[in-house]
């Protein structure tokens, strides 16, 4: 594991979003990488399309709400 050093701002913003989304700092960063590096490698996919993915690769069934 190594260190990252990234601005104050953005840290900061890091912060606000853990306490947000119930996450670690460390495990928001790790979330905004892991999107973002998805993001880039398919372009043609959308932020909602990118999450199902991960989650139904993780096992994840969510019950559709449309019916």
């Amino acid at each position: 594991m190594g260190i990252v050093n990234i601005e104050d701002e953005l840290h900061e913003q890091l912060r606000r979003a853990s306490r947000a989304s119930c996450r670690s700092i460390n495990g928001q960063a790790a979330f905004w990488i892991r999107i973002g590096m998805l993001c880039e490698l398919n372009p043609g996919l959308s932020f909602q399309e990118l999450a199902a993915r991960e989650l139904k690769a993780a096992g994840v069934a969510a019950p559709d709400l449309a019916a």
